[in-house]
């Protein structure tokens, strides 16, 4: 049986909250996390479009994260 490692080069993440500080609260937690993967952001990208189920604004967010190098 073998064994073996691959490293994670690229990952990009998709959030989505009801109010900025949800969001930029989800976004912090998985920065904390992908520091343990040797992660870092490389650009984020983010939108806010009206729910019209919720009545409310539907903010989103593209974060994707590259190697530490």
């Amino acid at each position: 049986m073998s064994f073996t490692l691959d490293r994670i080069e690229n990952k990009i993440e998709f959030f989505e909250a009801y109010d900025l500080k949800t969001l930029e609260t989800k976004i912090d937690a998985q920065i904390e996390n992908n520091k343990a993967l040797l992660l870092d952001v490389f650009s984020i990208s983010h939108q806010v479009v009206f729910d019209p189920n919720a009545g409310k604004m539907l903010y989103s967010a593209v974060v994707h994260f590259k190697v530490k190098k």
